[in-house]
């Protein structure tokens, strides 16, 4: 499968399940409406609609969308990281019972680990 250039710093996250240092994502504070894609195959992620502001220095969701995120023991035990349904890019780690929302859960996602394709304007 081909799969689009990484830098290095996206390589980092996404092939060695790194992580962006928090608050300096591109996407931390972005409100727009629109869709998030994997930086790496361009899969379809989350909607704009289920993005939140947690205050924990990374994009966060309460939803993904329907088989787009797979949830794995991440290798210390304490945590559950979720990876791109299609590619098996890292995109960060899943909480739940935070209660930042009724939905309880809290993706807490890499900037770059996706890429933001806004809403196209209603015609």
């Amino acid at each position: 499968m081909k799969y689009n250039e990484l830098t290095p710093e996206e390589s980092n996250v996404i092939e060695h399940k790194g992580t962006e240092y928090p608050f300096t994502g591109e996407y931390d504070d972005l409100f727009e409406a629109g869709t998030y894609i994997c930086r790496r195959c361009n899969a379809e992620l989350y909607r704009s609609e289920d993005k939140f502001d947690a205050h924990c220095g990374w994009p966060a969701f309460d939803d993904e969308i329907p088989g787009a995120v797979k949830r794995l023991p991440d290798a210390d035990g304490s945590r559950v990281e979720i990876q791109c349904a299609n590619c098996g890019g890292h995109l960060g780690h899943v909480f739940l019972g935070e209660r930042f929302t009724a939905k309880n859960t809290r993706h807490c996602v890499n900037s770059l680990s996706m890429r933001f394709v806004p809403a196209k304007p209603a015609s």
